[in-house]
């Protein structure tokens, strides 16, 4: 029911019923899947998305407006832009579980640990001068495809916020931030590389969420729904590379590594 009810959400919020249905079956355990659970979470998810269009929810579709053909010298590119996105995720995930470590160790009042997150991200709302990092991020990475110029201090931004926020207690989901992130990396980063930013903001955001989650089938899944089969090459090296290099990390502690990525025998450990 657990796994119904992950995919019914993620169907209903993103509208990529394909990957909602089998995100909740690869996350839990990394390196099987419960396939036992693969009809109840695919009609999850198709009701869930069915019962959303009804209510006026669309889902989120981005246009990329040139894929440049692609051929050795784009595929090296990509693969150092995914293994760039495979330290992102590993910075990411390890800032939010050391701070939350950290101020968890110096206060255990829960209130008081709010009070200072917020303050936190309060001040630094105000130096900043922006409130562009304090929600969701959703008009920042529609920009992403619409010629917007991203600068590479953006991705960065994003993740100090939300470490400060997450980690003193305010929960406000971790999905939506990741994608954040890995749009505006490969919008500022993809053109230095000679890419089109709106291909590689696709391509950041489903690497991001590849090395988050350590979920590779969902990511693809979510690209293809999200963007079109059409940079499917540059998905699928992004996407292996990211989940290569991003190691045992990961956004969710009670998450399984079974089985070794690097090697073929059983490890049955717990991600930290």
């Amino acid at each position: 029911m657990i796994m119904c009810g992950m995919s019914a959400a993620f169907s209903a919020l993103f509208g990529t019923p394909m990957a909602a249905a089998i995100f909740s079956m690869e996350v839990i355990s990394v390196g099987i899947m419960h396939y036992a659970a693969l009809v109840p979470c695919v009609i999850s998810s198709l009701v869930a998305r069915a019962v959303a269009n009804y209510l006026g929810l669309g889902a989120e579709e981005y246009l990329i407006p040139n894929v440049p053909k692609f051929g050795i010298k784009t595929a090296v590119l990509v693969c150092l832009f995914a293994v760039l996105c495979g330290l992102i995720s590993i910075i990411f995930c390890t800032s939010l579980h050391k701070y939350e470590e950290f101020l968890s160790s110096k206060l255990s009042n829960p209130y008081l640990k709010a009070l200072v997150g917020g303050t936190s991200v309060l001040i630094l709302t105000l130096i900043i001068g922006s409130q562009n990092y304090n929600s969701t991020g959703s008009a920042i990475i529609a920009s992403c495809f619409t010629g917007a110029t991203i600068g590479l201090q953006v991705f960065l931004l994003k993740i100090i916020f939300t470490t400060l926020t997450l980690s003193c207690g305010y929960k406000g989901g971790e999905i939506v931030p990741t994608l954040f992130i890995g749009a505006t990396f490969g919008a500022a980063f993809g053109p230095l590389l000679g890419l089109p930013a709106p291909l590689m903001a696709a391509v950041g955001m489903g690497a991001l969420f590849c090395g988050v989650t350590n979920c590779p089938i969902s990511s693809l899944l979510i690209c293809f729904e999200l963007f079109g089969y059409e940079p499917m090459p540059y998905f699928l090296l992004a996407v292996a590379f990211s989940y290569w290099v991003s190691g045992y990390t990961g956004l969710y502690k009670s998450q399984k590594i079974v089985y070794s990525k690097y090697r073929s025998n059983f490890i049955d450990k717990h991600v930290q």
